[in-house]
């Protein structure tokens, strides 16, 4: 008779505990602040956009958001306030300068010519954000990474390969025709989301990009999603399509994969 009661104690307690641990878990529930931010880069003003969880105190890691060629855009920002939902601190980074934003190819390719053929003006843009950083107490600014989307993800990439700080990059249907690694100067975690279908990023890229990785024993994951095309992970991007004649269009199950897995990369590089 004991043993019974005994056990059914047990079960009680055991079931009391774990609904009043879930029951903790669920009071905390993200308040995101969100705010443009003005900063300058040699000269230049720049405007991005923070977003963070005003409802913590402690000190939380930075994770930078490198805009597609359009700029700094409320697709960024909507990146930067999902990333403060998981409890980082997030800046959506104006590499173009002014927050000026390309609304057709043309214009947007103008804006991101000067970045694909001098490497180092990027790095600048970057160096000049993560100086920004500093001004924030919520920010632990020895913990930094960066994400970046299709423009943007080449830009991290180039960072990364340049020896930027970061503890992680992840790249979402970025461009990998950048610079080449060099031996001893890549530190940083690197992963590449990449659309099976982009046909923006040849397989000789693709080849290449992997090739200097692979001989200089750099680690990295490369990811690829079924059916999926250039801007996979942008909801705007099949109506962006169709308006330019692009090869571009949204994918749902890409987009949530993509986002899972650079949940677990971010995660796991900060703890290194």
């Amino acid at each position: 008779m004991n043993k019974v009661f005994l056990t059914i104690v047990l079960i009680f307690l055991g079931t009391f505990f774990t609904a009043a641990l879930k029951a903790q878990t669920s009071l905390h529930k993200p308040r995101v602040k969100g705010q443009d931010v003005f900063y300058s880069a040699n000269g230049v003003k720049m405007k991005g956009y923070i977003a963070y969880d005003s409802s913590l105190k402690a000190e939380r890691p930075c994770v930078l958001v490198v805009h597609e060629w359009w700029g700094c855009n409320e697709y960024a920002r909507k990146r930067a306030r999902m990333l403060a939902e998981l409890g980082y601190f997030a800046l959506a980074v104006d590499m173009y300068g002014d927050g000026k934003l390309a609304t057709d190819p043309k214009t947007a390719s103008e804006y991101a010519t000067p970045f694909y053929q001098n490497p180092l003006l990027a790095k600048e843009r970057l160096e000049a954000a993560l100086l920004m950083l500093k001004n924030y107490p919520e920010t632990n600014y020895s913990r930094v990474s960066a994400i970046g989307y299709c423009f943007g993800g080449c830009m991290v990439l180039n960072a990364a390969k340049l020896g930027m700080n970061f503890n992680s990059v992840v790249s979402f249907h970025g461009g990998l025709d950048g610079v080449e690694a060099s031996k001893g100067l890549t530190k940083a975690n690197i992963m590449v989301c990449h659309g099976e279908a982009d046909q923006f990023v040849s397989k000789d890229e693709v080849n290449k990009f992997k090739q200097n990785l692979d001989t200089l024993k750099v680690p990295y994951q490369f990811i690829t999603y079924p059916n999926a095309t250039h801007a996979f992970t942008n909801p705007e991007a099949t109506a962006t399509g169709k308006k330019f004649s692009m090869p571009i269009q949204y994918n749902a199950a890409a987009d949530k994969k993509s986002w899972n897995d650079m949940k677990l990369f971010l995660a796991k590089g900060f703890k290194r």
